[in-house]
């Protein structure tokens, strides 16, 4: 016993981090996503990420740095939190790697510009990062649908919704994002009184918009509660997010 205590060595295991960086742009939840500029995978799209540089970087800063060196995007602009750690023994060609993976959320973000082991930077409809025809590299698929979940599920009970808006914003872009994101459509007037009854989530501005083209309508800035009580629940058997949200309404 004593031999196999003095003969143990650390593991050889690489630590690594990825970002999931999710954002609503032309009426579609899309993804960040690089294309790979060298191997393994070489060619194919990959959510941003990288190893620890050095054993005193830690996960925060190595995050920061990978998303800037690859997209040239600041950590700053992003709700950023961790969404789990992904250590399958074959999940990397190259050795056994850990990842930690970080999910982020914001709206109206720049376009990306690829640097470092990225060829090409661009956001993508999570729909096709999640259908079967679409090359992605590692396990990535699997941590986007993992990612594209946790966001789903925060909206029904955290003010998180929010941090796809813009600062000021009306309740029918709000409720816009929540179908975008749940993919199904959501009833104006149930959706207005639900969200006005969640205590301390939205403050009224004071002032109106007829930016989307219909009456003036009441803007709102983002409250100080972070969890919603009551939650609003999403609804039952999301359908893809192209369908004509017109054709059907749901309580």
């Amino acid at each position: 016993m004593a031999d196999d205590i003095k003969d143990w060595r650390i593991p050889m295991v690489a630590v690594a981090v990825d970002l999931t960086v999710l954002t609503v742009r032309a009426e579609l939840l899309q993804i960040l996503m690089v294309e790979r500029g060298i191997q393994p995978f070489r060619g194919m799209l990959a959510l941003p990420g990288g190893f620890l540089e050095s054993r005193r970087e830690d996960l925060d800063a190595a995050v920061a740095r990978e998303l800037a060196e690859e997209t040239g995007l600041s950590a700053e602009q992003l709700h950023l939190e961790q969404l789990r750690t992904y250590g399958a023994p074959d999940r990397d060609p190259r050795g056994r790697v850990i990842t930690v993976c970080y999910l982020a959320l914001m709206p109206n973000l720049p376009l990306p510009r690829a640097g470092g082991d990225a060829r090409a930077a661009r956001f993508v409809p999570v729909e096709h990062v999640l259908g079967r025809g679409a090359a992605i590299a590692f396990d990535h698929r699997t941590i986007v649908a993992d990612a594209v979940e946790r966001a789903r599920g925060k909206l029904e009970y955290t003010s998180l919704g929010a941090a796809f808006c813009p600062p000021e914003f009306t309740i029918g872009e709000l409720r816009r994002v929540y179908e975008i994101v749940w993919g199904h459509p959501l009833d104006p007037r149930n959706f207005h009184r639900k969200i006005t009854g969640v205590p301390g989530f939205l403050v009224p501005t004071g002032e109106r918009t007829s930016r989307d083209g219909g009456r003036p309508a009441a803007l709102y800035r983002r409250g100080p509660a972070a969890l919603m009580h009551p939650p609003i629940l999403r609804p039952a058997n999301p359908v893809p997010q192209n369908v004509d949200r017109r054709r059907s309404r749901v309580s």
